[in-house]
C-alpha cells in the first residue's frame, strides 16, 4: 500500500469514526456491501471514487479533502504517477559552474584595458551568474518532491486535533478533528425516540451534542455556561445520519448541557446535563408525574 493510499485510508477511517457509522451502517446506506467497505477501510483495496462522496454524505462532510487524497491515491494505484514526464532536473550537480564560464571578450571591454579590469569584470559575471543560478534552484520544484506532496488545492492531512479549549469555541468538531475517540459525558433517550449524546474531547478542550433517529425539524443545542450552539435537523439526508453541534469551551468539573426540541407543535424541550470528569450516565425520558425534572 503507498504513501498516498495509507492516508486516504486514515482519512476514511478517522471520517467513519467521528460520525459513529458502523460497516453495517454504511451498507444498508450505500450501493457498496459491508465486506466491501471492510476491504476499503482495511486498504486491501482502493474505494471508488462515488464511495468517498457517500462516506462524506453521511458524515455530514464537505467532500473536497478527501476527494483530493483519492484522487493522489488512485494515480499511484492505477500507476499514471509512475507514468508522468519528469520535470528539468534542477540538481546542482547538472548546472554548469559558474568558475568554467568564459568571461565576456567584445572588443569594447578589451580596449577599456589591463588585466586588472578583466578580473573584476569576471568576478562580476561570477557573482550575477551564480545569484541567478541560486534562484532557479529556489523557484523551480523539485519532481520528487512534487509527486511525495498532495496537491496545492487539498488540505494538509492530520490526525491532531486543530483547535484546544477558546480556538474551538463554536467551531465544528469534526472539521477540526475533535471527533476523533471522544468521550460521551451522558446519553439520553427523548419522548420522540431521538438518541441524544454529550461528548467531549479531551485533547480539545470542548464539548458537544449529538443526536440520530431524529425527525425533520427537530433541534439541538448545547452550552457550557457560556453561548449556546445549536443545529437543526433539515432534511432527510440530515434525519439519516448523525446531526451535532459546534463546540463550547470547557475544563474539568465544567457542566454541559444540552437540550432537544421536537418538530412536532406538543413537543415539549427536553434537557439534560452532565459534568466533565464525572461518570457517564444513561437517562430516558421522565414520566408525566416528574415532568419538572429534565424537561422543559
Amino acid at each position: 500500500m503507498t504513501a498516498e493510499h495509507t492516508r486516504l485510508i486514515a482519512a476514511l477511517r478517522e471520517l467513519r469514526t467521528g460520525a459513529g457509522l458502523s460497516l453495517a451502517a454504511l451498507a444498508e446506506r450505500t450501493a457498496y456491501s459491508k465486506s466491501s467497505w471492510e476491504r476499503y477501510l482495511n486498504g486491501k483495496s482502493l474505494p471508488p471514487r462515488q464511495a468517498v462522496r457517500e462516506l462524506c454524505r453521511l458524515a455530514n462532510e464537505p467532500d473536497g479533502r478527501l476527494l483530493a487524497l483519492w484522487e493522489i491515491a488512485e494515480s499511484h494505484w492505477s500507476g499514471r504517477a509512475a507514468a508522468r514526464p519528469a520535470a528539468p532536473d534542477t540538481d546542482e550537480s547538472s548546472r554548469p559552474d559558474p568558475q568554467e564560464a568564459p568571461p565576456p571578450t567584445r572588443p569594447w571591454r578589451r580596449r577599456l584595458g589591463g588585466s586588472r579590469l578583466l578580473v573584476v569584470l569576471a568576478s562580476a559575471y561570477t557573482v550575477i551568474v551564480g545569484g541567478v543560478a541560486a534562484l532557479l534552484f529556489l523557484l523551480l520544484p523539485d519532481s520528487k518532491a512534487q509527486e511525495d506532496e498532495p496537491r496545492p488545492a487539498s488540505v494538509p492531512f492530520s490526525l491532531a486535533p486543530q483547535c484546544h479549549g477558546a480556538a474551538c469555541e463554536g467551531r465544528d468538531p469534526m472539521r477540526l478533528i475533535c471527533g476523533v475517540d471522544p468521550d460521551t459525558l451522558a446519553s439520553y433517550r427523548t419522548a420522540t425516540g431521538a438518541h441524544v449524546e454529550l461528548r467531549h474531547s479531551k485533547k480539545c478542550g470542548a464539548s458537544w451534542a449529538r443526536a440520530w433517529g431524529t425527525e425533520i425539524g427537530d433541534r439541538l443545542d448545547v452550552t457550557a455556561g457560556g453561548p449556546a450552539y445549536g443545529v437543526r435537523v433539515r432534511n432527510k439526508d440530515d434525519a439519516a445520519t448523525f446531526a451535532y453541534t459546534a463546540m463550547a469551551e470547557v475544563r474539568p468539573g465544567s457542566t454541559v448541557r444540552a437540550c432537544f426540541r421536537p418538530a412536532s407543535a406538543d413537543g415539549e424541550r427536553e434537557c439534560f446535563e452532565a459534568r466533565v470528569g464525572g461518570a457517564a450516565t444513561t437517562t430516558r425520558p421522565p414520566s408525566p408525574s416528574v415532568a419538572s425534572g429534565a424537561r422543559e
